[in-house]
């Protein structure tokens, strides 16, 4: 228990901390490139604030004055911005000629920008790591919306994942709240946003941005933590789809009071999938097509378009299995549905696209 409250205290206020404090909590996924172009950006970057000196130098030139006494030239600034920013300085050995400072600027200096780059360019690196997390981590909070949270990496989570991006979905549209950090790597090195913290506390939803969220997937291994879970999501966001997976179905009212849209109970699909097998396996298969979006059918959702209203659904074209109207899903075949109406949406098997 006293393990259990230093956990919970020091989670308090996770949504109000500055960005800096969340680096390692919340992670943004990095942009994979390679060493020798984020060598060459290095270099780059340093040749730019060589010439941006140079250029500072160079336009107030009349407040300089080199050994000769005579007026700085663009060559001189920029001898000057070499020396000054490589640390180098200058004193009794210094380039007199125009050829000697050009060669100075040419040869030495990128050898020196080189051996600074070798030298302190791992502490840079994880100096500039955590801020680059923390301005990305800003960045994202403000503009993260209508997004799906899944709660869980485990198996549920992650096929949920595969189905969203097989359907789509854009990698950076979907973020992974866990307690697990080895589920979480596997979920960042997938390309997404990862939260690391318990989603029965409410700070956590908020670092994932559920009360901006379209949708929130709920796949904890408990049933009792996916009650808790839904309760803390509703509590934050009234609107998003709340979709929950559970072990048993005696715990489905539970989850609908408790403010899930649907329920999706794991144990019994996968018993009836299995009964099933035992004498029509072909059927178990085509449910296995149906639910796999990258190959072969899949069960779509469209608007129905201006010259299909009024007609009958079992007359299109498309293999239409229910109409949703007013939120409610009738099947083909109920009188309701003989004639389409203006704002209804239809469920249809479509091919998937290779």
């Amino acid at each position: 228990m006293p393990g259990d409250f230093g956990d919970r205290a020091a989670r308090v206020g996770l949504s109000t901390r500055p960005d800096f404090a969340l680096v390692g909590l919340l992670r943004i996924p990095e942009t994979q490139i390679s060493p020798w172009v984020s060598l060459s950006r290095r270099i780059a970057f340093a040749i730019a604030l060589l010439f941006t000196a140079a250029m500072v130098v160079y336009l107030g030139r009349a407040g300089y004055r080199d050994n000769t006494g005579d007026e700085l030239s663009f060559l001189d600034a920029f001898y000057y911005a070499t020396v000054s920013l490589s640390t180098t300085g200058y004193g009794d050995i210094t380039p007199a000629s125009p050829e000697a400072r050009l060669a100075n600027i040419i040869i030495i200096t990128p050898l020196r920008v080189l051996f600074l780059i070798v030298l302190v360019g791992t502490t840079i690196s994880v100096l500039t790591e955590r801020s680059r997390q923390a301005f990305k981590i800003q960045r994202w909070r403000r503009s993260v919306r209508n997004h799906t949270v899944v709660v869980g990496y485990g198996t549920k989570g992650r096929t949920a994942i595969d189905a969203m991006l097989g359907d789509g979905v854009h990698p950076a549209e979907i973020v992974v709240v866990d307690t697990d950090t080895v589920a979480l790597e596997r979920a960042a090195n997938a390309g997404l946003v990862t939260v690391h913290g318990s989603a029965t506390q409410s700070d956590v939803l908020r670092l994932a941005s559920a009360h901006n969220a379209a949708a929130v997937i709920v796949a904890a291994n408990r049933d009792d933590t996916a009650v808790l879970v839904t309760l803390t999501a509703r509590e934050l966001n009234k609107k998003a789809k709340i979709v929950v997976a559970i072990r048993e179905a005696e715990n489905t009212h539970l989850l609908r009071q408790s403010g899930a849209d649907s329920v999706v109970v794991s144990s019994e699909t996968a018993g009836r999938l299995l009964g099933i097998a035992t004498t029509t396996p072909t059927v178990v298969e085509m449910m296995e097509d149906l639910l796999t979006p990258e190959q072969g059918f899949a069960v779509a959702e469209r608007e129905v378009e201006a010259s299909e209203i009024g007609g009958s659904p079992r007359h299109l074209s498309d293999i239409v299995l229910g109409v949703v109207r007013g939120g409610e899903l009738i099947r083909v075949g109920e009188p309701e549905v003989d004639a389409i109406e203006a704002g209804d949406k239809l469920l249809f098997i479509r091919r998937a696209a290779k």
